[in-house]
């Protein structure tokens, strides 16, 4: 979560409204110029430590410096200055320097200014444009999956799904990729409260299968609908993670059998994985 603090610090500026009132009130003329002649060097010296620290489980004086290769009297005095702020901590008996409890309230705030659908709306128009599929983001509720979000293609046959409508976990892309992150207790309890019910002949309704379908899905990375939901459509998905590292949404796409082929399924899923990784990045999730 810390990786924020630098975003915040680095790019607050950039995002202040651009209008003349603002601009009346002290905004100097080279305000869009990002050379180092508009950059305070001791400060993105400050942001390179704290960084770097917050890496390391803990890191000695010594250690930051030579990794950063700057003097230690230089980083000492940063380090300092950070702990007047809460952004690092000292632990004396060990020697050792961690990042501070400040940075994670400062990480809160970011994370609180905006909601999973907002910043999940660009990642999926970016996947819908590189695929040509509909993008779809849905989140786990009650046994199924809830679509909160979605970046529709412009092909005549598409997908669509209706914001707020639900689907069946077990025959859906993004319900059988967050299943697969779930223990086997979590899934044997699912499997007993749950009917696997069949919506198409494709359907895995076999307990069995079902088990061995999910262990599939987290060896690959992606869960793949084949038609399970309905007859000639296809669906990939991979899971979103939030700074805690649990599972808290799906992202996928959705296509038509025609054009979601068996030897495009690979290239379409490093995608789609790519784009779960980045909106999990937006959550706080380690990269």
């Amino acid at each position: 979560m810390v990786k924020y603090i630098f975003e915040m610090l680095k790019n607050d500026v950039s995002a202040m409204p651009d209008s003349p009132l603002r601009r009346s009130r002290g905004r100097p003329k080279a305000w869009a110029d990002k050379t180092d002649q508009n950059t305070i060097k001791s400060l993105d010296r400050a942001m390179d430590v704290l960084e770097h620290l917050s890496t390391m489980p803990g890191a000695t004086l010594s250690e930051l410096a030579d990794h950063l290769e700057q003097s230690p009297a230089t980083v000492y005095r940063v380090l300092v200055t950070l702990e007047g702020r809460g952004l690092t901590e000292f632990d004396a008996e060990s020697q050792l320097w961690y990042v501070g409890s400040q940075t994670f309230v400062i990480g809160s705030r970011y994370l609180r200014r905006t909601s999973l659908v907002e910043r999940a709306t660009p990642i999926l128009h970016q996947l819908m444009t590189q695929t040509g599929e509909t993008a779809n983001l849905a989140v786990p509720r009650s046994g199924s999956v809830v679509f909160v979000s979605q970046a529709e293609c412009h092909h005549s046959i598409r997908a669509f799904f209706p914001h707020g409508s639900a689907s069946p976990m077990h025959a859906s892309g993004i319900g059988k990729a967050l299943l697969s992150e779930m223990g086997p207790e979590q899934i044997e309890h699912m499997l007993r409260e749950t009917e696997l019910e069949e919506f198409t002949r494709f359907t895995i309704t076999d307990p069995a299968r079902f088990v061995d379908e999910l262990t599939r899905t987290r060896e690959r990375g992606f869960a793949i609908d084949d038609q399970e939901r309905n007859v000639g459509m296809r669906c990939i998905a991979a899971t979103v993670h939030n700074w805690t590292g649990k599972a808290v949404a799906g992202i996928s796409i959705s296509g038509p059998l025609a054009r979601i082929e068996d030897g495009q399924i690979d290239g379409l899923a490093d995608a789609v994985k790519s784009a779960a990784q980045n909106l999990s990045a937006a959550l706080g999730a380690d990269a």
